[in-house]
């Protein structure tokens, strides 16, 4: 089941019950006079639903929810499962997390409990039962929410313990295949009986805290299914979904899709100059993001979820976060990431949130309305977007983006790669996430070759035909694939074989299923036969390290091309080297080879690449792909001139192909036309040829026959 509104949802989520002055019907005409045509509310206020233990107030929201269809504007109804109230954990101390074995969370947070806890269950359970009982069946409700941002902590309470001693009991059978999976002679950890498992906290066995990091996964998954479920009985045919924040510690998105009818997500991001282009400046990404590519990196990871459009549950309006992080959008950059999340499959658009709260932690994350509570610039430019879109219908709807690129994510490799990535801190010690930017790099580097991807989960890509991927992208990048599984690895050479260009990352396939380094030539599960290259050795690099394009390879380089922080020491058996490494010792060292494999190919980066050497790479990996077929996907390319614009495109139900057309600076620009167009806002047409000028921060949608 999925959900396809007839027009993209716009709108926020509203708070009432926060605001210090009675203003419902202003706020609807408000709301109403910018487009809106969606709220989410409810989520939040547990201690509002349920005052005391056993006592509901379940009246409060009934204006709310009849205003909302006296302007026509359809809810969200969220659980308030996130946020308990002070009764209950007075009354139940022991559901408080723990986020290390005996040091309770404390109070005054959220999400401050363990979820498998049965109190907490129970009154949960209650809590949702009563009201959507009350609620459910209210006309203005077009789908719900579970939970809220869930995955927050990983727990170690006694029971969650417990529970993962029983499950390995359950996988492994027997301590003694527990000792041979996990190496446990290593410093004299084996095991005589389950009784003698250590708790996790001191853990230093890289088994072990991958299989505690899927474990709380799985505790999470557990619980929103569980929740889900119930929410199912009263839905009816209204969608039901959870507001992800994907970089929450036990989040794996690919198993949460599984359970609703629409991926929802946050993706956050910061804004004024942190989304002007050109740029090459190497930046992090945390819940929030830095840079235009990281927004579309965002969009496409929602959208890989379940390969379907989604839905954006919260983007910042103003200020995101707390009062010293203030990059409320220039003019223009609202408008902007709109339609770059649209143009990637976004069929809601909803800020966080009306109103900027006048207390509480979150005071300064700023509304659609500032603390003034009148309407302002952001109003106005929210109400502008809101109208645009509204005069699009269902143009705008149910659209798969184009790809060229497609890009392997595996959260068993991204957990491995927190306490044991490769990448370094000044100290020499593992960097805390170290499988985003080996990762990251390729998103961008695709990003900035002017190419567009496509994320695929690992756990779920034996279920797409190699040769289908290989007819649809031309290139397919695996990176940091380190706790790799065979099957997955003979998948991608099939897809390699079935004409596709496999690109390979650093640390691909150099460990198996439990994060055991491979007895063999790295990289390993066949990987280095077919790209005909190989390493037994790797270094950390202090400096960029530059990179030279072999003559006559046919690759050609950015200025400025090198490897960063971490380099595989390729050595080539019959593959052949495309660059090299401009240094007395690495020179020695292939930074890029290829080999052809079947009717495709297979290459290998063995480094971090910086932007430059990313882009030109993906670029060269697109123009050399294997298949014929897929080929005909780089039609759907275009690559302005002028640096500051990108095009990203994607067919809709009609069977129109938008072209999304923005110039992220504030210098105006002017492009070539390609192809004979109608513009979507105008209807005007355009001729192949034709310039095409933007103003600072600009979009220009055009439309032709898919």
């Amino acid at each position: 089941m999925s959900y396809t509104p007839s027009q993209v949802l716009y709108g926020a989520a509203y708070y009432h019950e926060y605001q210090p002055t009675p203003r419902l019907e202003q706020d609807f005409e408000e709301m109403k006079a910018a487009g809106f045509s969606v709220i989410r509310i409810g989520e939040s206020v547990w201690s509002t639903w349920e005052p005391e233990d056993g006592v509901f107030d379940l009246e409060w929201i009934t204006p709310v929810l009849d205003a909302a269809g006296r302007h026509g504007i359809a809810v969200i109804l969220g659980t308030p499962t996130y946020a308990v109230p002070p009764w209950l954990q007075r009354r139940y101390p022991e559901i408080n997390a723990e986020i290390a074995t005996g040091k309770k969370f404390g109070w005054g947070m959220r999400q401050e409990m363990d979820v498998t806890h049965a109190a907490f269950r129970f009154h949960a359970e209650r809590v949702v039962r009563r009201i959507l009982e009350r609620h459910a069946q209210h006309p203005a409700i077009v789908g719900f929410q579970v939970d809220n941002e869930p995955g927050a902590w990983v727990l170690h309470n006694p029971g969650v313990f417990e529970r993962f001693r029983d499950h390995l009991r359950h996988r492994y059978g027997t301590v003694e295949k527990l000792n041979e999976a996990w190496g446990l002679t290593y410093w004299s950890h084996r095991l005589s009986d389950w009784s003698d498992l250590w708790r996790p906290d001191a853990n230093a066995l890289p088994q072990y805290d991958l299989a505690w990091r899927l474990f709380q996964a799985d505790l999470l998954t557990e619980f929103i299914a569980w929740q889900t479920g119930i929410v199912n009985e009263y839905a009816g045919d209204r969608f039901v979904m959870t507001c992800m924040s994907y970089s929450r510690p036990t989040v794996r998105d690919d198993a949460l899709g599984e359970l609703f009818t629409v991926t929802a997500g946050n993706p956050y991001f910061k804004a004024q100059d942190a989304l002007a282009l050109p740029d090459t400046a190497v930046k992090p990404q945390t819940w929030w993001t830095q840079g235009t590519w990281a927004l579309y990196h965002s969009a496409d990871w929602m959208f890989g979820t379940r390969h379907e459009p989604f839905l954006v549950t919260e983007v910042g309006a103003q200020s995101i976060g707390f009062s010293s992080m203030n990059q409320p959008g220039y003019p223009g950059q609202r408008r902007q990431a709109a339609w770059a999340l649209i143009s990637r499959g976004a069929q809601m658009i909803e800020y966080w949130h009306w109103h900027t709260l006048h207390f509480g932690p979150e005071t300064y994350w700023g509304g659609v309305l500032p603390h003034s509570q009148r309407p302002g610039r952001t109003y106005r430019e929210i109400a502008a977007i809101g109208q645009e879109l509204a005069g699009l219908g269902d143009r705008i709807v149910g659209l798969r983006p184009d790809a060229q690129v497609g890009l392997l994510y595996d959260h068993a490799s991204k957990w491995s790669f927190e306490k044991w990535g490769p990448l370094a801190a000044p100290d020499g010690m593992p960097v805390p996430d170290s499988y985003g930017p080996l990762v990251e790099a390729f998103s961008r580097g695709a990003f900035d070759a002017g190419l567009q991807t496509r994320v695929y989960h690992a756990s779920k890509i034996l279920d797409a035909d190699p040769a289908e991927v290989a007819r649809e992208l031309p290139v397919f990048v695996v990176s940091a694939y380190y706790v790799a599984d065979d099957a997955v690895l003979a998948w991608l050479l099939d897809y390699a074989a079935a004409g596709g260009h496999l690109v390979l990352g650093p640390r691909t396939g150099y460990a198996d299923t439990e994060a055991r380094a491979r007895p063999e030539i790295a990289p390993g599960g066949g990987l280095h036969e077919a790209a005909g290259a190989w390493y037994d050795e790797y270094t950390n690099l202090e400096e960029t390290v530059p990179v030279l394009a072999v003559p006559g390879s046919g690759l050609t380089l950015a200025e400025g091309a090198g490897a960063r922080e971490w380099i595989e020491s390729y050595q080539v058996t019959d593959g052949t080297v495309v660059a090299r490494y401009d240094h007395p010792f690495h020179g020695d060292y292939a930074a890029v080879t290829t080999r052809e494999h079947g009717a495709g190919r297979v290459s290998a980066v063995g480094c971090l690449p910086n932007p430059q050497l990313a882009s030109s790479v993906l670029s060269w990996a697109a123009g050399s792909a294997g298949s014929a077929d897929s080929a005909g996907s780089l039609e759907n390319v275009w690559t302005p001139d002028a640096p500051s614009v990108r095009v990203h495109s994607a067919v809709n139900g009609r069977g129109e192909r938008l072209w999304v057309v923005q110039n992220w600076s504030w210098e105006s620009a002017s492009v070539v036309v390609p192809l004979a167009a109608e513009n979507l806002h105008t209807g005007d047409r355009v001729t192949e040829g034709d310039t095409l000028t933007l103003g600072p921060w600009d979009v220009v949608v055009l439309v032709t026959p898919a």
